[in-house]
């Protein structure tokens, strides 16, 4: 059997044009003789919906969706992911995270999602019901088993054995010859490998073919990476699409004494530091376009933040479309002057100056019979930073520019930001990669040409508040910090265990937690970042801000 995958990026809630993209897809897919075409999960919805589902008409719009794609499917099916009503008039959840077998202007079968993940950034069993039967569908002399996204991750895969069922060991018990995957499983560092290894063993464990179908495209704060998959039955891959990038492809699935001889990979292995570089440009591409913005400004300091988050915009939206504005205060040193505007030239971006030290006397002198004697601290320091933020989001305003908020995860992890500061903005680009990753990307940037200034990379980190102030003044140095972030953030671990089994300075373990859990307010007020890492200040880290534990 010949199957065609569609790699293709959908708009939550967009319904018409993503019909259309996957009417066009199938249409690609026949013409390079497809004989079956499968499209990711949801995509005819676009991933993940989350509350939208509740909206009255949200579930029958798309079913209507469904009712066109149906009459547009001939002779060669399509398998496509959707949202659908539970039929059932009795208990449980109001929806169901849905595949339709659509062949002949008709559904054949619809197949309901069993396992549904409600850990990290999912919640599906907020909004779905679980499928109770596992069933192939027969078509063309085989039956294929037909699983969504989660039906596939075995224990081995996840923190702790989550489910009872075994959706793929159920279709082979039940004749399956070939499994289909539905999947729109979100991007981290290191997921791609995680992916061919789980999909690889379950190939080999099951001897059947699997063919999956993975989204790709941004929708909030969710980067989906594509790099969809077929496995031959002895668990190695025939065919790895692309990254990043949406592609069709057809592959032919062969019987398995035919299996092996027929392996072959095209897949393109990233280097770790380009694979996140693409992954921030697709997102902020999607962020844009999909939320209706054309441009974007950046608030230009010199530093290396802004000037990464300048760099991914431009690759992103194209050089005409983004601003930078530099800010010169008091204690701007030139070199930082310098800097951004050797960036913008590198970039070739627009750019304007607007210096800040006018307002700030006029902020400092209006609020001096209320401060009275008291000596200036992190307060005039926030001055400048709020004074900037109140310019770019006025440019933003006047001239509908997307705000780019260019703060860091170290930064945001233990507050080393301003609120209503340099926090202001519509995006927070990098705010899910911690400091000593900025430098590696940028490094890998400039591999063949300047593009951010070497200046920028080598001097020391500086928000430029204060004379001659260095990050390392207040913080720990960079290294030892992101160590202990990815500790205690990522991977979760006690202060104790930090020190005791990792031998991280007790003194400076402590302050970390402290600030990082001391700054949970600021996080839920910060702008949407995208995930790059395993676990983001985001949607998949809850976190209350009235807490007292491990204060």
């Amino acid at each position: 059997m010949k199957v065609g995958l569609a790699q293709i990026n959908s708009t939550v809630g967009d319904f018409p044009a993503n019909a259309k993209r996957i009417i066009a897809a199938y249409r690609e897919a026949l013409d390079e003789g497809a004989e079956l075409v499968l499209v990711p999960e949801m995509a005819l919805v676009g991933y993940p919906p989350r509350d939208l589902v509740f909206k009255s008409g949200f579930v029958d719009k798309c079913l209507q969706a469904l009712d066109y794609l149906k009459g547009e499917i001939g002779d060669v099916p399509l398998v496509v992911g959707y949202v659908d009503h539970n039929g059932n008039n009795g208990p449980g959840k109001p929806f169901r995270n849905a595949a339709a077998f659509l062949v002949g202007g008709e559904i054949k079968s619809k197949v309901f999602k069993t396992l549904l993940p409600t850990y990290d950034i999912f919640d599906e069993r907020r909004y779905f019901e679980p499928s109770d039967q596992c069933q192939p569908v027969e078509w063309g002399g085989y039956r294929i088993g037909i699983t969504i996204c989660e039906d596939i991750w075995t224990e081995d895969f996840l923190h702790r054995p989550l489910y009872k069922r075994d959706p793929i060991n159920e279709l082979k018990e039940k004749g399956a010859d070939l499994i289909l995957n539905l999947s729109a499983s979100p991007y981290h560092v290191g997921k791609g490998g995680v992916r061919r290894e789980l999909l690889g063993e379950l190939a080999k464990k099951t001897e059947l073919p699997l063919v999956y179908c993975n989204s790709v495209g941004a929708n909030d704060q969710l980067i989906f990476d594509g790099g969809s998959l077929v496995m031959s039955s002895d668990g190695l891959p025939c065919e790895e699409m692309a990254s990043f990038a949406e592609q069709i492809k057809v592959v032919e699935i062969l019987p398995e004494s035919a299996s092996r001889s027929a392996v072959r990979s095209e897949g393109k292995s990233l280097h770790p530091d380009e694979e996140v570089f693409r992954a921030l440009v697709l997102g902020v591409r999607d962020y844009i376009h999909k939320c209706g913005f054309e441009t974007a400004c950046i608030g230009l300091s010199g530093g290396i933040d802004s000037a990464l988050t300048a760099a991914v915009a431009v690759e992103a939206i194209g050089a005409e479309n983004v601003m930078g504005i530099t800010m010169p205060s008091p204690y701007s040193s030139g070199g930082s002057v310098d800097d951004s505007l050797s960036l913008a030239t590198n970039l070739g971006i627009r750019c304007e100056t607007v210096p800040i030290a006018e307002s700030f006397e006029a902020v400092r002198g209006a609020l001096a019979p209320l401060f009275g004697d008291l000596p200036e601290d992190v307060t005039e320091e926030n001055m400048q930073a709020r004074i900037r933020g109140l310019y770019l989001m006025s440019l933003s305003n006047k001239f509908n520019h997307l705000l780019l908020t260019t703060g860091n995860k170290s930064e945001l992890a233990v507050g080393y930001c301003t609120i209503y500061g340099d926090m202001c903005g519509g995006l927070a680009v990098i705010s899910d990669l911690p400091k000593t990753r900025v430098f590696s990307v940028a490094r890998w940037l400039n591999r063949d040409r300047e593009i951010i200034p070497w200046n920028t990379i080598q001097k020391p980190p500086s928000a430029e508040l204060r004379p001659d102030q260095k990050d390392e003044d207040t913080l720990p140095a960079y290294e030892i910090l992101d160590e202990i972030l990815e500790l205690y953030v990522e991977k979760q671990l006690s202060s104790e265990e930090i020190i005791e089994i990792h031998g991280f300075e007790e003194k400076t373990v402590l302050w970390v937690q402290r600030q990082v859990d001391l700054n949970e307010w600021k996080r839920h007020q910060a702008a949407p970042g995208l995930r790059v890492t395993s676990k983001a200040f985001g949607i998949g880290r809850r976190i209350p801000i009235v807490q007292k534990f491990g204060r």
